[in-house]
């Protein structure tokens, strides 16, 4: 049933594209229409994600942890060329997420299936840019808003770029500031007259990326971030047991900085293999420290057609404040029963499918490219999971 209403609403999708691509063609035919709005690329994600483990935070960390989720996205950008030769750029994003999940079920266990069962997600968003292409450098920034139940989400953002005149090097900086809302919801058998009263948190992420070309087979990126959280940052439906037999919600510290430090490289082995690769450190001041390293193999089998699998580790530390469940002493200020604040590692297997070029092989001329991906996740404490993913862009 899924995969049928993904094919029509793919092939819905691509038809209207062609044909709003196609007035764009025959709009573009004189010198003064190349300064008319026109059709860069559209692309539509959709997804599905299936976990299971056994130690669910809104449990106390032991408890059921499947989850099902099925996320769409749809975006279009769109570009024009002002009198000064100037590019502008605006890119156009939905979201659209349902998930499932059964330990949020447990916030109230007395039902069979309450409202906490499920929910949606929306989260729109719009991006401009102002091109240089003579002096060389970009600016712009964007807005969004991501939306459901318990929470909203206003986010800003501003980003600059400047790159070399052999277009070799290139430096990216970004600054976004996220403004978030709760309404704080309570486990059943902790909820107080009046307790669901809204609070708040705030994000402010900094992050720059540098590019170097270092020769015509080997391409380098460095990476670094630094994101500072203030406000409600734990989870307050989250139970915690403690070794009395005592509970109370998760309590965490109203403040957090984070920063990780990366390097992503990409090495062409001839016409037909590239390998890619990239290592991330990750260290908060609530003593989690992490490595992420993943590695793909991308070959391509003929023009069309390339496969690529891929492979990534992750490992980190646990948070001070995290104890299993009936572990944390009632004295203690801060505590949590998550496992996604746990000492742990994590491997994850991934195969990419992708179909390129295909307005040679369609009779849909705009079809640029079709992705499938999936991918299985198996992390040490018990929990598993697997995704599928399908991408498709039309340019």
């Amino acid at each position: 049933m899924l995969k049928k209403t993904l094919s029509v609403a793919a092939l819905c999708f691509m038809l209207a594209s062609e044909s709003l691509v196609a007035q764009n063609t025959e709009t573009d035919t004189t010198t003064y229409q190349s300064r008319k709005l026109k059709l860069e690329e559209i692309n539509f994600v959709t997804g599905y994600y299936q976990q299971d483990g056994n130690n669910a935070a809104v449990t106390g960390g032991v408890g059921n942890e499947h989850l099902t989720d099925v996320a769409n996205t749809f975006n279009i950008s769109l570009s024009k060329y002002d009198k000064k030769q100037l590019k502008h750029a605006v890119n156009l994003d939905f979201g659209i997420d349902v998930y499932t999940s059964a330990s949020s079920d447990q916030i109230d266990p007395s039902t069979i299936s309450s409202a906490s069962s499920g929910d949606v997600r929306f989260y729109p968003s719009i991006n401009y840019t102002i091109l240089n292409e003579k002096k060389r450098y970009s600016f712009g920034g964007g807005l969004s808003y991501s939306g459901e139940y318990d929470y909203t989400s206003y986010g800003t953002n501003v980003h600059f770029s400047k790159w070399s005149k052999d277009n070799n090097k290139e430096l990216s900086l970004k600054a976004s500031v996220f403004l978030d809302q709760w309404k704080v919801i309570l486990p059943i058998e902790l909820r107080y007259l009046g307790y669901n009263e809204g609070t708040s948190r705030n994000s402010y992420n900094f992050g720059l990326i540098y590019y170097r070309v270092i020769n015509k087979n080997f391409q380098m990126a460095f990476l670094a971030d630094f994101a500072y959280q203030e406000g409600l940052l734990g989870t307050k439906f989250h139970r915690v047991y403690f070794d009395d037999n005592s509970v109370k919600t998760e309590t965490l510290p109203t403040t957090r900085t984070k920063i990780p430090l990366g390097i992503r490289a990409n090495y062409y082995l001839g016409d037909n293999i590239v390998l890619r690769g990239f290592y991330r450190y990750y260290w908060d001041n609530w003593d989690i420290k992490s490595n992420t390293m993943s590695l793909e193999l991308s070959y391509k089998i003929t023009p069309f057609i390339s496969l690529a699998p891929s492979y990534r580790f992750y490992n980190q530390t646990e948070t001070k404040y995290f104890a299993p469940y009936q572990s944390h002493n009632p004295t203690e200020t801060f505590y949590t029963s998550d496992y996604d604040l746990s000492k742990f590692n994590s491997n994850m297997y991934g195969l990419n499918l992708r179909f390129s070029n295909l307005h040679d092989k369609t009779f849909l001329k705009r079809l640029n490219v079709i992705e499938l991906r999936y991918s299985y996740y198996d992390r040490n404490t018990a929990l598993k999971a697997h995704s599928i993913t399908l991408s498709i862009n039309y340019k």
